[in-house]
């Protein structure tokens, strides 16, 4: 479900011109999870534990290995393996904004669309806030529990000597597999355009060399799309010094409560008002698909 720039139509502006004004600043991340309707602003739901294959890789807490279901024996009981969900509550937010009252005069005779910018940047705000909030329950605010994470080897990516950024984004894809997620289908790194310059200094001038073609095919494009399958996905909503590798659609999901709506308010003989809101809440429903790389700036 995609939201517009709004869901109300705005009196003599047009919406689908206002929504181009998203290419000043991407906001991403809600493109990147599950989007699915609530209509309680109260929602009960439940987080995802370690899959059963997990949990017999080795020893799991009760005591269950694989060859108690390897090869079982006639007549004999299957072993039980319990799987772990964690029923969770959560509450929806509201992000909500407005503009100062618009003189008609201005309104009038102003050479910019005053209207059109306003409903723009308030729009704006909202969406960076939403997008915000899907990253830092992604991330589980930088303090990781239930998310696996690593820290970057060496001093970070900018250290041009110890600095692995290509061992790191593999360590993130292994441990999201060992908990036997399917890495090949949807998996995202999201990060800073700091990680991004050292990403590409890296692949570039440090090792553009042992990679045929990459330091020519790179510049030319200038952006990195795909990387070890993963698709690298640059927003200055993720923080810097570290960089969050999930599976797309699978590992949270944003329910909406009220789409992103702007509307106009009047003030007959004085002006203008707008106002721009959305209610919703990110729910990570699978952590131990979303891997958070730390300590990746010196």
């Amino acid at each position: 479900m995609a939201d517009g720039s709004g869901q109300q139509d705005i009196r003599g502006i047009n919406i689908d011109k206002l929504a181009k004004g998203f290419a000043d600043k991407v906001f991403i991340m809600k493109n990147f999870v599950q989007v699915s309707k609530t209509s309680a602003r109260e929602i009960r739901w439940y987080q995802k534990g370690v899959s059963f294959v997990s949990l017999i890789d080795s020893t799991d807490s009760t005591g269950i290995t694989a060859s108690q279901i390897l090869n079982t024996s006639d007549n004999s009981l299957p072993v039980v393996a319990e799987q772990k969900w964690t029923r969770k509550t959560s509450y929806v937010q509201k992000y909500f904004v407005e503009s100062p009252t618009i003189s008609m005069e201005d309104i009038k005779d102003v050479d910019i669309d005053i209207l059109a910018t306003n409903v723009r940047d308030l729009v704006h705000a909202v969406a960076n806030q939403v997008d915000a909030q899907i990253y830092d329950i992604l991330t589980e605010g930088q303090s990781p529990s239930d998310i696996e994470t690593t820290a970057a080897a060496g001093t970070g990516w900018d250290d041009l000597t110890n600095g692995k950024p290509i061992t790191d984004l593999l360590v993130a894809k292994r441990k999201i597999m060992t908990n036997h997620y399917d890495i090949s289908k949807g998996a995202v790194v999201a990060m800073n355009p700091i990680e991004h310059q050292h990403l590409l200094n890296y692949l570039i001038d440090v090792k553009g060399s042992s990679i045929p073609g990459f330091s020519s095919e790179k510049v030319r494009s200038g952006v990195v799309m795909e990387l070890l399958g993963l698709q690298v996905v640059v927003t200055t909503t993720a923080v810097t010094d570290s960089v969050v590798t999930f599976i797309a659609g699978r590992s949270a999901t944003w329910k909406s409560f009220m789409p992103m709506t702007s509307v106009v308010i009047d003030d007959p003989g004085i002006g203008k008002k707008i106002r721009a809101w959305e209610e919703g809440v990110c729910l990570l429903t699978d952590p131990k698909s979303v891997h958070l790389t730390t300590d990746t700036i010196t």
